[in-house]
């Protein structure tokens, strides 16, 4: 029933393997080489030379990555892995390839104080004590915008240069430039401060800051997040991406994967100026929000909702438990995500993947239709059963049926051909449906006229050879055939319950081989109730003739041949 999937961007529709890609610092950029969290690369200056010696604008603002930091990297049988937050892992990595020692640089002694990133404030900032001066000096490290707005100057050949128009505009349009190319921007500043200075707070750092440059991190959306996302579309479901980074950089990646085509990204701001309706409406349309907090989430999710739609949410973080615990479906992350997250959720998706949570909705389709199949299978030949009965009464015919062969066949024949119905494969249409409406029951309007259409055939086929066959041979003989008759319409029952509107040649007559297993058990179990002493002796049958067998096919096959017929109609409406 799902209808629209809000979804994470890091490490859900990306992989969440940070590599710095690019640097900006001094006016002046840098390639950096090298993949994933392996130490080993080097950062090329505008001319492609390597940078023997970084200048000190540079070491600067790699100490400022590799200081202001909580992760760590490590050997991990024969290659390295990160241990914590991938885009700190990233940083040091390329602290390293810059040759800097991460190791020494996040030394614990070395840290003073530390105001956590939140995504409030967009930043994380630490406290240091100066090499070579008195006084301590705070890295801050963060989202490009919240910097800017903290700060007063930039680092400029190692000056200290006032923070004009021109200087602004720069880094303003190197920010785009760097998030136009997918790539995940953050910046690094710093302020310095008194020796005396006491807790380092927030207060300390949100203002005065001297902007020393941008790293621009590549984090490459999964292989299969683009399928996956097509096939949600082809199911009906909008793919809406929401995340805390930059809106060109987020756009960049949507536009990758297939989720949007717009020119622009929604906001904060527009989701704190758009009502309910239009904010719905936007989300469906544009499909993208960047710079969004968790409470944007559930602001979005709730607009979603009020528009009728069957909201899935993912989220990681404490934050994110009132838009998980609102959405419709709850979907916490396995690997990143918090306890809380995972309490609050209704499913943990232990791989992180937006490609698993598609198959999950394929996987959940496919057991509902199980679901209808049985039901439909099992309501469909009882009714037949009953209808046969009472038509036998109002005609004033002999019980076609004992008691015991009406239980043989509830108990036997139904049960061998309803468990593989309940273990059919996801057909080929599955994602090709439209969201089921969940206020739809299981026997729907279409699933009553079909059975309208096809049980009076039982009751005509059973009956009809059962009148036909009394007419010179003895009861227990008529009886026989009708059993059998009755018994063979479920055999062929089985194959239209496959489907509800695809023929069994389109989705294949060996794609199910426990249907074939259980009909054949139906059959050779029927064989023994009929043909042999021990079935006259449980059942009073009679062995039947190959003629008659012949009757009983061709008479139970026409509820199959009708069945195709009618899938073959509705297919040529469509």
């Amino acid at each position: 029933s799902t209808t629209v999937i809000c979804s994470d961007k890091t490490g859900t529709i990306t992989a969440n393997q940070m590599t710095v890609r690019s640097i900006w610092v001094s006016g002046k950029s840098y390639a950096v080489s090298g993949e994933g969290y392996r130490p080993e690369g080097e950062i090329t200056a505008q001319d492609d030379e390597g940078v023997i010696d970084p200048p000190a604008d540079l070491i600067r603002l790699l100490s400022i990555g590799a200081m202001c930091n909580n992760a760590q990297i490590q050997r991990d049988n024969g290659g390295w892995s990160a241990v914590g937050n991938p885009s700190e892992a990233a940083l040091l990595v390329v602290a390293a390839k810059g040759g800097l020692d991460p190791h020494d640089l996040t030394d614990p002694s070395l840290r003073l104080g530390e105001v956590p990133f939140s995504s409030e404030r967009k930043y994380m900032a630490t406290r240091h004590p100066r090499q070579e001066e008195e006084g301590t000096v705070a890295f801050v490290k963060g989202a490009p915008d919240r910097l800017l707005q903290m700060a007063s100057h930039v680092l400029q050949d190692g000056r200290r240069e006032p923070l004009d128009e021109e200087l602004r505009s720069a880094f303003v349009e190197m920010q785009e430039k760097m998030a136009s190319e997918a790539l995940r921007v953050m910046a690094g500043a710093f302020r310095e401060l008194p020796e005396a200075h006491g807790r380092l707070t927030s207060e300390d750092v949100e203002q005065g800051l001297t902007l020393v440059g941008l790293w621009g991190m590549i984090d490459p959306p999964r292989a299969e997040s683009a399928p996956a996302v097509s096939a949600a579309q082809g199911a009906g479901i909008r793919p809406v991406m929401i995340t805390g980074d930059h809106a060109v950089t987020a756009l960049a990646i949507a536009r990758q994967v297939g989720i949007s085509d717009r020119d622009r990204a929604l906001t904060a701001k527009d989701v704190e100026r758009m009502d309910h309706d239009e904010l719905a409406r936007a989300a469906l349309e544009t499909g993208v929000f960047a710079r969004v907090s968790p409470s944007h989430k559930l602001t979005i999710m709730d607009a979603l909702r009020r528009d009728g739609q069957i909201v899935a949410m993912t989220g990681d973080g404490v934050n994110d438990a009132p838009a998980l615990k609102g959405a419709d479906i709850g979907i916490a992350m396995g690997r990143a995500g918090t306890e809380v997250a995972k309490e609050a959720a209704d499913m943990v998706l232990m791989d992180d993947d937006f490609s698993t949570i598609v198959a999950a909705v394929e996987e959940g389709r496919t057991i509902y239709s199980n679901l209808r199949r049985v039901v439909f299978f099992l309501l469909a030949t009882n009714l037949g059963e009953v209808l046969t009965l009472s038509s036998a009464l109002l005609l004033g015919l002999d019980l076609p049926l004992t008691a015991v062969m009406i239980l043989w066949i509830n108990l036997v024949t139904d049960g061998v051909c309803t468990l593989p119905l309940g273990v059919e494969p996801g057909h080929p249409q599955v994602l090709k449906q439209p969201p089921r409406d969940p206020q739809e029951p299981i026997i729907a309007r279409k699933t009553l006229s079909r059975m309208a259409l096809l049980t009076p055939l039982m009751t005509l086929g059973t009956l009809g050879l059962f009148v036909l066959t009394r007419q010179g041979t003895s009861l227990a003989y008529a009886r026989t055939v009708a059993f059998t008759t009755l018994a063979a319409f479920q055999w062929f029952q089985t194959l239209n319950a496959r489907s509800q509107d695809q023929s069994i040649f389109s989705i294949g007559l060996f794609s199910n081989r426990w249907v074939l297993v259980g009909l054949s058990a139906a059959v050779i179990l029927q064989l023994i109730a009929v043909q042999t002493p021990l079935g006259a002796w449980l059942f009073g049958t009679e062995p039947l003739r190959l003629l008659d067998w012949s009757w009983i096919v061709l008479a139970s096959s026409s509820i199959w041949i009708v069945d195709e017929i009618r899938k073959l109609w509705l297919r040529s409406r469509r």
